[in-house]
């Protein structure tokens, strides 16, 4: 049975994967000893807010998550990575 989105919520979704995979190849270029982790809490902070409904609170999450992600990558282009 397949599932329908209003365009609003269609596009929301897309900018929430795009922001996973984002995130994903960021994390790909941390060290070895904290890759792991760090896809870990990728994926928990995806999966804690997966049943959230709520557009406006959505669109909060996702801009906070890319300026959490834009802080990683500052980071990780500092160590050179």
């Amino acid at each position: 049975m397949a599932v329908s989105f209003d365009l609003q919520t269609f596009i929301l979704r897309a900018r929430v994967l795009k922001l996973y995979r984002q995130a994903i190849r960021v994390a790909k270029r941390a060290p070895a000893h904290s890759k792991g982790e760090l896809m870990q809490t990728i994926r928990q902070e995806m999966e804690k807010n997966r049943d959230c409904n709520d557009k406006q609170k959505i669109r909060y999450l996702i801009s906070e998550g890319i300026e959490r992600l834009k802080g990683l990558d500052e980071m990780l282009d500092m160590q050179g990575r």
